[in-house]
């Protein structure tokens, strides 16, 4: 029997295991996919927001600002990607104006450090591509992109080298309370566990009905983005949005930590139907049109033909304003309604909820033997005498396979072996970037496959692309094998 068992294993359920994993106790993460971080944490914007934009006094703000914080101690500690360029709330109008103001004040409410009204010369010598006839902007210093799947991965790892079990492939049916213990009925085995926590995404609200009536109503809703090629890397040096609306922050243009330019998302209510279908991470050309129009109206000059690849992502937001992080009942937690900012709130979130299961009864105790880093080796940025040494004491490193992002042969084999493996050419890129330049694995995902089938001893027929069993080859021929 498990003390804790956490359902979902996106940025939310994998922080949740990183920071128990820092307690003597035995913890469980369930996960219906293959692999962290597959759902909503793999598809958003990547920004470890401010926290001007949620209402004073809120969990949402509060736990907003302090992630912000935290997660940058997290990727500091692990080796995650992150980079703090500050982001730009932009003014087109009067109304806009008072908006901003409206954010300012609520940052300052809300203890967010050092932002600031510009005028419209002080906004455009910031960044000079931005539409000339703006009104001003909201700066704030604090605001960063990260690598949200490194991110995720980072810190299921650090909870696995620290005893957190993860098993994938485990898609919950049924949970019954036994005892003083509950039985998880997945579609594989029967798992017992002394708590259960809830942080299942858009999934969320199916496990809460599962012990209890409901208490919110999940509103899945779809954003769909362009990401750019490099050669628009100089588009803009700042996250860039436009005032936000009732649905959402509104479009955003931004760099990534990789140096593409990120542009998006729009705001569409889908059917719960076509959650997990594919429909709920499609694109569609109404919805690109108007992400291109509101991406021009900041940075008229910028040039969406250089698009390498559109994406949606599929927020779990709820009938409910605020994150949900409440008891359902004894031993039952939710990690519900996880909306924007959900990446950068996730490990307060946690600490949040740890200090709410104490104050219900929960005795933990720090372990002693604690191991909170992780170090990787980042070949593509290494120097030439530090590639001279890896390629002397490993010959694949002088292969490169992805010559968009200089990723090698090491890499990708070494990203089948790491804490938590690689399983499908997605998880490969998902960890080493292999196929996320100009070609988008055009030229790589081939070899890609071919390395998975040879380092796991299985046929390239078996090579999944991302969730299991979505095989990218369906038959051998000459061509290919």
């Amino acid at each position: 029997m498990y003390d804790i068992t956490i359902i979902g294993a996106g940025v939310s359920g994998s922080s949740l295991a990183y920071e128990l994993s820092k307690y003597d106790v035995s913890v469980c993460v369930l996960e219906a996919e293959n692999d962290v971080a597959v759902k909503t944490t793999k598809a958003n914007s990547a920004i470890l927001h401010a926290g001007y934009d949620p209402l004073p006094g809120s969990l949402n703000a509060k736990l907003n600002v302090e992630g912000s914080v935290l997660a940058k101690e997290i990727c500091s500690k692990l080796d995650v990607p992150r980079n703090q360029i500050g982001s730009l709330v932009v003014a087109f109008s009067e109304e806009d104006l008072e908006m901003v103001q409206t954010l300012y004040e609520r940052g300052v409410k809300n203890k967010v450090p050092d932002i600031q009204i510009l005028t419209k010369e002080e906004t455009l010598a910031k960044e000079p591509n931005l539409n000339p006839d703006i009104y001003g902007a909201l700066y704030a210093p604090s605001a960063a992109v990260v690598n949200p799947w490194e991110y995720t991965i980072a810190m299921a790892e650090v909870a696995i080298q620290n005893g957190v079990t993860f098993s994938f492939n485990q898609k919950v049916k049924d949970i019954q309370k036994v005892g003083d213990h509950f039985e998880i009925k997945t579609d594989k085995e029967t798992i017992e566990s002394e708590y259960i926590i809830n942080a299942a995404g858009v999934n969320a609200g199916e496990i809460h009905e599962l012990v209890s009536e409901p208490t919110f109503k999940t509103i899945p809703c779809r954003g769909e983005y362009y990401l750019l090629d490099l050669e628009e890397t100089d588009t803009v040096k700042h996250i860039v949005f436009q005032c936000p609306t009732k649905v959402g922050k509104g479009i955003l243009v931004a760099p990534t930590t990789h140096g593409n330019i990120i542009v998006g998302p729009n705001a569409e209510n889908i059917p719960d139907e076509w959650v997990n279908t594919g429909k709920d991470v499609a694109n569609t050309a109404t919805g690109l049109k108007g992400v291109a129009e509101g991406a021009k109206k900041s940075v008229p000059t910028i040039n969406l033909a250089n698009s390498i690849r559109n994406f949606s992502g599929v927020r779990a937001n709820t009938d409910r304003e605020d994150f949900i992080i409440e008891q359902v009942m004894p031993q039952f937690y939710d990690v519900a309604g996880i909306k924007s900012p959900g990446l950068t709130a996730a490990p307060a979130n946690s600490l949040y909820l740890i200090e709410l299961m104490k104050q219900d009864g929960l005795v933990l105790d720090k372990k002693n033997d604690y191991v909170d880093e992780r170090k990787r080796i980042h070949f593509n940025q290494a120097s030439i005498e530090e590639k001279q040494q890896l390629i002397s004491e490993n010959p694949d490193y002088g292969r490169i396979i992805c010559r968009c992002e200089n990723i090698t042969e090491a890499d990708i084999r070494e990203s089948l072996h790491q804490t938590l493996p690689a399983k499908s050419v997605e998880g490969v890129k998902r960890r080493t970037i292999a196929g996320m330049g100009r070609c988008q694995g055009g030229f790589c995902g081939p070899r890609v496959v071919e390395i998975i089938a040879d380092e796991l001893n299985i046929s390239p027929l078996e090579v999944d692309l991302d969730r299991w069993n979505s095989h990218i080859l369906v038959s051998q021929s000459k061509e290919v094998l």
